[in-house]
């Protein structure tokens, strides 16, 4: 699914901005069917928004099941005789969407576009009424999953994973026209060979009309460096210079269809990192290089906004990141915004792509969180139905993402069960499935310490080893002494594996402004020893090639006993301050620069 863009043969319109908004408690609207009149009793909300955190109302905050968003939008005269397409660049966690009294759209899974062809039930020059009913309820065949309890009280969502169930349409819907024979996707595959970078391309096209196809590939400077003809073939770049961590080079394809008159039916641009990604032994070389990961398990939170896309945020998040000399992060543990990987091809970060699987591990939610106590896998909870979700929540991650330099490996879970044969059985096909929608990159999971070295019964599936590890936190609390001694024995078993080991979390709960003499769990003086001890561990273990702490910043959880306004783990608060560890980080990732 290509992303709308303007170019000399198509049109977009954003359609964010405020909408129309009501709850739906008892799920009536359906039946009701608010989506053919004007949306009753409704106020204003923001789009892309969370709407949980933006009304001064705990019902709001925190309500489940059904809300609905309403807006018109005026589709522009000069769309006349064009192909029009509505496209939601996501709704979590699902969706139902209108034009008019017609449903053009239903889609499950909160973090990754889906969109309608509405040529036939809009004119040019008239206004469209749009509809959306968003579901953000959660079961064991949804990705992540989670339990809905019927209670007397109202229903009460209860999930695995440990941030906020924020919900709504967090980021930009669009109104796009393209001609009616057009691109329909663009798939791109570098190499380089000596100095020579490769670009294979294949095109797919939609329509009646006869056409050809034609790219060109231009450099930065709008030079053409090389062109081809056909839906398929390989560009040769000589002296190509390569997209790299800290250097984001990007080129630029055209790609045309052009008819028997050589008159351009559809162009569509696509941007071209050129680079390779293997992984060799215990290395992970980016252009035949060793990468060393230096950066953060993230997430898209903010107040008010919760998980709303916002540029103001994206552009401080990663000057944060430059300030702090990372290279990299996790987008844990959801896809995000399309802007975000833009953004990192373009300053040359490296990116974990991460897929919305969190929580498929009742044994650790309960013991955190307080839960009942689940079997993970059984026909009951995650079952086939989960799986297939969960497969077809890869192929739509892969197929948003793939032609971003900056993603250099497929994450399809973090923290499962991992240790039980019903999780070999389960994860199998999906690595499988990865794997063959995406031969190029590397693909992992991040392991939880429940599935220790020898007991884990999935690690060896992946291709890089991936591992959250909480020694001095969750484990030998306060005592890093002991902490070290066990979590290096632990590193040096994973290491005998041969694989390139990532710590994908590590971190300690700090309380900005909190202060000992002695370093104390939960003062800045502990975060900062916590830190250091890790990583005289990871300095010591060869096989490893990467350290994300958890997390960039403070962030948004449900309420419980073990946290006191959200998870504290980031070496930045939530609006972005730098505690005492960012400093320690930033003498560390730039002592080399």
């Amino acid at each position: 699914m290509l992303r709308p863009q303007d170019t000399s043969t198509r049109e977009r319109k954003s359609l964010t901005g405020l909408w129309e908004f009501r709850l739906d408690p008892t799920r009536a609207g359906r039946s009701a069917r608010w989506f053919a009149d004007s949306l009753p009793d409704a106020v204003r909300a923001p789009v892309p928004a969370s709407y949980n955190d933006v009304f001064a109302d705990a019902t709001v905050r925190d309500h489940v099941g059904d809300v609905w968003y309403q807006t018109t939008a005026r589709v522009p005269r000069g769309w006349e005789g064009r192909r029009v397409v509505l496209r939601f660049d996501s709704a979590t966690h699902r969706a139902v969407v209108w034009v008019g009294d017609t449903k053009v759209a239903e889609h499950e899974g909160g973090y990754t576009p889906f969109e309608a062809d509405v040529t036939s039930l809009l004119a040019p020059g008239d206004e469209v009424r749009i509809t959306a009913v968003v579901n953000n309820e959660l079961s064991f065949q949804s990705i992540p999953p989670g339990i809905v309890e019927d209670t007397p009280q109202g229903l009460r969502q209860l999930y695995f994973h440990d941030f906020f169930n924020y919900a709504g349409l967090h980021r930009a819907v669009w109104l796009y026209a393209t001609p009616t024979t057009y691109v329909s996707d663009v798939t791109v595959v570098t190499d380089r060979h000596g100095s020579t970078g490769l670009v294979r391309y294949a095109v797919q096209s939609s329509g009646d009309a006869d056409h050809t196809v034609q790219v060109t590939l231009r450099d930065a400077e709008g030079r053409t460096v090389a062109t081809g003809d056909g839906a398929g073939g390989e560009l040769s770049v000589g002296d190509a210079h390569l997209w790299a961590p800290g250097d984001g080079y990007l080129y630029e394809l055209e790609v045309e269809l052009v008819d028997a008159e050589g008159a351009t039916l559809d162009s569509y641009l696509q941007t071209v990192g050129i680079r390779t990604v293997e992984v060799r032994g215990i290395q992970f070389l980016i252009n035949g290089e060793p990468f060393y990961f230096k950066g953060f398990g993230k997430h898209e939170d903010s107040a008010v906004r919760g998980k709303g896309y916002d540029d103001a945020f994206l552009v401080h998040d990663f000057a944060l990141l430059d300030w702090i000399g990372a290279n990299s992060f996790r987008t844990s543990h959801y896809p995000y915004a399309d802007e975000v990987y833009d953004y990192a091809d373009r300053e040359g970060v490296v990116i974990l792509d991460e897929v919305a699987a969190v929580g498929q591990n009742v044994e650790l939610a309960g013991g955190i969180f307080g839960g009942k106590s689940y079997v993970t896998f059984s026909p009951e909870t995650v079952n086939d139905v989960s799986r297939e979700v969960h497969a077809q929540a890869i192929r739509e991650l892969v197929a948003r993402d793939k032609n971003h330099p900056s993603v250099v490996l497929w994450s399809i879970a973090n923290e499962p069960e991992s240790q039980t044969p019903e999780s070999r059985e389960y994860f199998e096909p999906l690595f499988a499935l990865t794997r063959e929608l995406d031969p190029t990159r590397p693909v992992g999971f991040a392991n939880f310490a429940l599935a220790s070295h020898g007991k884990c019964l999935v690690s060896d599936l992946g291709d890089v080893l991936m591992l959250n590890r909480y020694y001095g936190w969750y484990v030998n609390t306060g005592d890093l002494v002991a902490a070290e001694q066990a979590w290096q024995t632990e590193l040096e078993a994973w290491a005998t594996e041969g694989k390139p080991i990532i710590i994908t979390e590590y971190g300690a709960d700090t309380v900005a402004g909190l202060h000992s003499v002695a370093p104390v769990p939960w003062t800045e003086e502990y975060q900062v020893e916590y830190l250091e001890m890790n990583h005289r561990v990871f300095d010591r273990v060869d096989a490893v090639v990467g350290e994300h702490v958890w997390n960039f910043a403070d962030f948004a959880t449900m309420s419980g006993v073990r946290r006191v306004d959200g998870n504290k783990k980031g070496v930045f608060t939530r609006d972005r301050r730098p505690k005492a560890a960012a400093h320690l980080l930033r003498r560390r990732w730039t002592r080399d620069a």
